[in-house]
């Protein structure tokens, strides 16, 4: 008799719509709150394709379907951001915005605080301007 594997944070997160939902209020956030204006303003006007690639790249990030990597290949992503000016100021304001969606969409306090310091050790190498 063999246990059932430990559900994966892409399946605590809720699958695909969770993980939709976590990005569309992060992406409603940086929106709607001066606090996360920094890092809106490195975004495109529209956030469209911006949620897309998010939410792509979450779902396998998180151990679910690899949409990202099928559509675009390895993320890359110090070489994806290296055009954006990312300082401590954008990190810790991407940071407090994830946060927050993380908290507005009720994610497991356990969970949500793994998902923190994982997504802080990714911000933090996004940096790329001194401070």
């Amino acid at each position: 008799m063999s246990e059932a594997a430990a559900p994966t944070a892409f399946e605590r997160v809720g699958g695909e719509p969770g993980v939709r939902a976590l990005v569309d209020r992060f992406y409603d956030l940086m929106d709607l709150e001066p606090m996360f204006a920094g890092i809106r303003q490195l975004h495109p006007t529209s956030l469209d394709g911006s949620r897309d690639k998010l939410f792509w790249f979450l779902c396998g990030w998180l151990g679910g379907p690899n949409h990202y990597i099928e559509r675009f290949g390895h993320p890359m992503l110090r070489a994806r951001h290296l055009p954006y000016a990312i300082g401590s100021a954008e990190r810790d304001q991407w940071m407090a915005c994830m946060v927050q969606a993380m908290d507005d969409n009720a994610l497991e306090p356990a969970l949500a605080q793994r998902l923190a310091e994982s997504f802080f050790g990714t911000a933090d190498w996004m940096r790329n301007q001194p401070g």
